[in-house]
């Protein structure tokens, strides 16, 4: 699978997605349609909330598809999430891990994750370890 990575800036915060890592729970757009909109394209228009706003909005991203930096700052500001790691598990959903955390696949590649991470639970997701929203299509319960 291609990793793409779009960015999208108002000026003083850039907005990165990942639409490989999107689970599509409809959080972003649900909750700050005017700049998240996945009916126009492009999809994401920062300009159409505040910084402040968007910054709440891509915090609550689910899949940490949805990412973003201060226009401000430098490479490693932009790299360096001070967090605490959380684990939570949602009902009928995915594995949810705050915070900092580098997975290791089975050919000992590392992947570094911050924010906020994904893991399928259901056994259905074609990107393990992550989520990728298939619970929903088989209906997962746990």
């Amino acid at each position: 699978m291609k990793d793409i990575t779009k960015k999208y800036t108002n000026g003083e915060v850039t907005v990165v997605w990942k639409p490989n890592e999107c689970i599509h729970s409809t959080i972003c757009f649900k909750g700050l349609a005017s700049v998240f909109d996945p009916r126009k394209r492009p999809w994401v228009t920062p300009e159409g909330g505040t910084t402040q706003q968007i910054v709440d909005q891509i915090k609550k991203c689910p899949s940490g598809a949805l990412s973003y930096f201060m226009n401000d700052q430098t490479d490693e500001e932009k790299l360096d999430v001070k967090a605490e790691t959380i684990v939570e598990t949602t009902p009928n959903g995915p594995l949810m891990v705050y915070g900092n955390v580098t997975i290791k696949d089975q050919s000992g590649n590392l992947t570094k994750k911050n924010n906020v991470t994904a893991f399928c639970r259901c056994g259905a997701s074609s990107n393990k370890p992550f989520c990728d929203g298939s619970h929903k299509r088989i209906g997962f319960e746990g």
